[in-house]
């Protein structure tokens, strides 16, 4: 059925979640589990000695968060005993950021957590989850708190 799920993650509760039921779900049709973090880039000015301070510092803990998230994701494919590879890329858009890896590594699945926001909270908040559901070309299963 499916053989290469993509499982973007942020190191959430949901994300945990998902990471569980993905790996669940890999264990029983035999598939692998790629795992992508998304870093929204700095908002970098260029200004003065404190900006180029700011970028290393952001990008230190944004990779330090990412690497705690994938381990995450990591630990939970190795209780399953499912094959996982694991990616940090950087996009000013994370919803695009992980349309592109599920294609670039020919995911047939990406499964995901939301926060199940609803009504006026989910327009003001918006929604990764809900853009990946508009505009991926695969399946996509949303797993919710």
């Amino acid at each position: 059925m499916f053989k290469k799920i993509l499982v973007p993650t942020d190191g959430s509760a949901q994300a945990a979640l998902a990471a569980k039921t993905a790996a669940e779900l890999a264990r029983s049709t035999g598939a692998e589990i790629v795992g992508v973090y998304v870093i929204d880039p700095f908002p970098y000015i260029g200004i003065g000695d404190a900006s180029a301070v700011g970028l290393q510092a952001y990008l230190a803990e944004a990779k330090s968060a990412a690497g705690q998230a994938l381990d995450m994701l990591a630990k939970a494919c190795k209780v399953h005993e499912v094959p996982f590879a694991g990616d940090t890329i950087e996009r000013n858009v994370v919803h695009e950021g992980i349309l592109e890896t599920a294609s670039a590594e020919n995911c047939d699945l990406i499964v995901m957590g939301s926060h199940g926001h609803r009504g006026i909270k989910s327009l003001i908040l918006g929604s990764v989850a809900q853009k990946v559901l508009a505009h991926a070309t695969q399946p996509v299963l949303i797993v919710k708190v």
